[in-house]
């Protein structure tokens, strides 16, 4: 019989921990998990699930003026942003409230309080102590704000769905997922949005032609976009609103109601006491582990955002998961991350799974690049001007899918189905061998014939 209090000690309750705590007690264990805030994460209070109920209100601003072009006559529409926050906030309790008590149907007992480790084996929660064989550290990460002048003024992704009225104008810095999917939602609403970032474009890291395309679309839906450019300080007025000096290609000095930074995020690790017990930290403070979630401390494991790898909550999942079973389950397992799809919720919103062209390159020889770039059936009867892209990326040599890419209506919906496939490593051959479903944007997964070959350049 263990000496310990508990077998497993899970700190944050988000998406990752959770999971984990209820899988380790599903096996057995004596199971504990603390939080310091709300149980359900990031995800759940500030982050996708919030963000996705105003992704879905900023659209219907779209929707009722396509309606016209199907002949529905809509009547001036308002727009309430209390009504829409307090919506929201009722949604995030109850699915709070939901991961409590499941944790607690899981027979995991669920603890609040802010977690320090003492020593390898001890945690101290708020002055009372507590021994664990093994520690799950599951604190995700937090906003990243740089040191600049009226930095106070700024607001993160963790006070936006917090605002107590719809800011007229809103200044948003960064260009990663962050920026572009609030950049949507706050034009969606009806504010006037600049996006100052200090790259060449936005999206850093997706497929060129995706980040492209989603720049154009969002500069058609009325956003300006300012690259080459960074913010130099932050003044507030007499009058409440905020003077803003932006330098870079388009210097200029912007009076807005709101700056939104988006501008990344770090590891959760500060007030842990992990590097004084041992714990290798990275650079960004990220807890460093190997393939099964192990930090330099034996007993001690980490997943999701605070080890500062892949920052999505289906990957958090899987590695508590990963983490419970190896250490009560039958037998070890690591979380398989080769082939990870994902996500932007931007106007119009992004799917993609596997390589983008660049990465391909950098991994084949010669790759053949599919591209579909269109209309959709949908904006045959508006007004609208929205296009499609589809993007597929094969390795010539063996002709296997090793990219997928959409941005478009229903994008992340339709590469969810996608990903199953290039998982599985079908060809171009495989994609063509299936039927289509039409009319519909999916089809074109199915009927690219037209390729551009790409060599790699040593």
């Amino acid at each position: 019989m263990s000496t310990f209090d508990y077998q497993f000690f899970v700190v944050g309750g988000g998406s990752g921990g959770v999971r984990a705590a209820r899988i380790a007690a599903g096996f057995g264990a004596r199971v504990a998990i603390a939080e310091n805030f709300r149980y359900g994460g990031t995800c759940v209070i500030r982050g996708c699930v919030p963000k996705k109920l105003l992704v879905h209100a900023a659209h219907f601003s779209a929707d009722f003026a396509d309606a016209e072009g199907f002949g529905w006559s809509v009547p001036p529409a308002q727009f309430s942003w209390p009504k829409l926050i307090a919506g929201k906030n009722d949604q995030i309790s109850r699915l709070s409230g939901m991961y409590e008590s499941n944790l607690d149907r899981s027979g995991v007992t669920v603890l609040h309080g802010s977690a320090r480790l003492l020593d390898p084996h001890t945690v101290d929660l708020d002055g009372k102590r507590f021994s664990a064989e093994h520690i799950l550290i599951a604190t995700g990460g937090i906003p990243f704000l740089p040191s600049i002048p009226g930095i106070e003024h700024a607001i993160t992704s963790n006070e936006v769905f917090d605002l107590a009225e719809l800011p007229r104008r809103v200044l948003i810095v960064g260009g990663g997922y962050i920026a572009v999917e609030f950049a949507g939602i706050f034009r969606g609403l009806g504010a006037e949005v600049t996006m100052a970032y200090r790259g060449e474009q936005i999206l850093r890291g997706f497929d060129d032609d995706l980040r492209q395309h989603l720049h154009d679309e969002m500069v058609a839906n009325g956003i300006r976009i300012v690259l080459h450019s960074d913010v130099k300080g932050i003044e507030r007025q007499q009058d409440g609103t905020l003077s803003v000096a932006v330098s870079g290609a388009a210097a200029d000095t912007h009076n807005v109601d709101a700056v939104l930074y988006a501008t990344g995020r770090v590891p959760n690790t500060e007030g842990l006491g992990l590097a004084e017990i041992g714990v290798t930290l990275d650079k960004k403070g990220g807890v460093v582990v190997d393939a099964m979630g192990r930090s330099t401390v034996a007993n001690i494991f980490a997943v999701g955002d605070v080890t500062n790898r892949i920052a999505l909550t289906p990957v958090a999942i899987r590695e508590g998961a990963a983490v419970a079973t190896s250490l009560f389950g039958p037998a070890p397992m690591a979380a398989d991350l080769t082939t990870v799809p994902s996500a932007v919720f931007s106007q119009p919103p992004i799917g993609t799974v596997g390589m983008s062209e660049t990465e391909a390159l950098k991994h084949y020889a010669e790759i053949d690049i599919y591209r579909a770039d269109f209309r959709s059936l949908r904006h045959s009867l508006t007004a609208r001007r929205e296009r499609t892209l589809i993007k597929l990326i094969v390795d010539a040599a063996s002709q296997r899918v090793v990219g997928a890419h959409m941005i478009g209506a229903d994008a992340a919906e339709i590469i969810q189905g996608v990903a199953i496939a290039i998982r599985m490593g079908a060809t171009k051959a495989d994609f063509d061998a299936t039927v289509a479903i039409h009319p519909t944007s999916a089809e074109e997964f199915v009927t690219l014939k037209e390729k551009t070959t790409r060599k790699r350049h040593d």
